[in-house]
C-alpha cells in the first residue's frame, strides 16, 4: 500500500490529483494488426459492467464508444454533457489506457457523483467490437484523429474501411451517429468516401451539425485537436447517420 502511494505521489499532480501525462507517454499509434495479449469478453453479455461503472444501475448499457480514445479528453467532456449515458473509450496502447483509468478515478474522487458513467478498456476495436456491444446497442461512435496509415499497403489498417463499417453498422442502432475528424486531407476524403459508399449510412445535414453540441468537441476536446488548433491547422470532418436497410418489394 505504501509503495503504491509513493508511486501515486510521483505520477499524480499534488494540486489536482490527476495523473501526469509524461509518466504515461507512448507511441502515437500502434499496429492494429499485431497480436496483443489482453482479456476480451467472449460476448457482450460477458462484459463486466460492475468493474467499470460500480455505482451505475446494472440494467444500463453503454451507448457511446470512443474508438482510439487517446488520453480521454473527449470522454471527459462527454461525461458531464450526457450524465445519463454510459460511455467507454477503447484504446490499444497500454500506458495510455492506464492514464485514462487513473484520470477517471481521480476525477471521481475530486468530483463526487460525477464521471461514474465513463470508463476505458484496453482492446483492439478493429478485431473485437462485436465482443463488447450487442446489435444496435450504440447511439454514438467516435473516430477522432485516427492513424492515417499513409502507405497504400497499410490502408487495410485504417479504422474506417468498407468492411469495418459493416461491423459498426451492426452495433449502431438505426439513427445512431458516427463522428470522424482528421487533420490529414487524404484520410478525410477516404473516410467520407467509405461512409458515402456504404448503404447503411447517410451524411448528417449541416443544419443538424450546427445544432449538435458534440460537433464542437470533435476539434477541441482532444489533445490532437488542440495541437492542430495551436498550429492553425485544418481539419476534415465527416458525420454520418446509421440508416435502416432498404426493403425490396
Amino acid at each position: 500500500m505504501l509503495e503504491h502511494e509513493s508511486i501515486s505521489n510521483l505520477t499524480h499532480s499534488k494540486t489536482t490529483g490527476l495523473p501526469r501525462k509524461r509518466f504515461y507517454r507512448a507511441r502515437a499509434h500502434s499496429n492494429p494488426l499485431s497480436d496483443s495479449h489482453f482479456p476480451v469478453p467472449i460476448s457482450p453479455s460477458q462484459f463486466d459492467y460492475t468493474l467499470h461503472y460500480p455505482k451505475i444501475n446494472s440494467s444500463k448499457k453503454i451507448e457511446f464508444a470512443d474508438i482510439g480514445c487517446g488520453f480521454g479528453g473527449l470522454l471527459i467532456s462527454l461525461s458531464t454533457l450526457f450524465p445519463d449515458k454510459l460511455m467507454i473509450g477503447m484504446e490499444l496502447r497500454d500506458k495510455v489506457t492506464e492514464y485514462v483509468k487513473e484520470r477517471i478515478l481521480a476525477l471521481r474522487v475530486s468530483n463526487p457523483g460525477q464521471y461514474e458513467n465513463v470508463s476505458v478498456v484496453r482492446t483492439n476495436s478493429m478485431k473485437y467490437i462485436p465482443n463488447y456491444f450487442e446489435k444496435g446497442q450504440l447511439s454514438k461512435m467516435f473516430f477522432l484523429f485516427p492513424d492515417p496509415h499513409f502507405k497504400e499497403k497499410n490502408h487495410r489498417r485504417r479504422v474506417i474501411s468498407p468492411h469495418l463499417l459493416d461491423e459498426y453498422a451492426y452495433v449502431l442502432r438505426v439513427g445512431g451517429i458516427i463522428y470522424t475528424i482528421t487533420d490529414v486531407e487524404e484520410l478525410g476524403v477516404w473516410m467520407k468516401s467509405c461512409l458515402d459508399g456504404h448503404p447503411l449510412f447517410e451524411a448528417v445535414s449541416e443544419d443538424e451539425l450546427e445544432a449538435d453540441p458534440v460537433v464542437k468537441l470533435l476539434s477541441t476536446a482532444t489533445e490532437e485537436g488542440q495541437k492542430v488548433a495551436r498550429n492553425e491547422g485544418q481539419t476534415f470532418r465527416a458525420v454520418f447517420r446509421r440508416t435502416a436497410p432498404c426493403v425490396l418489394d
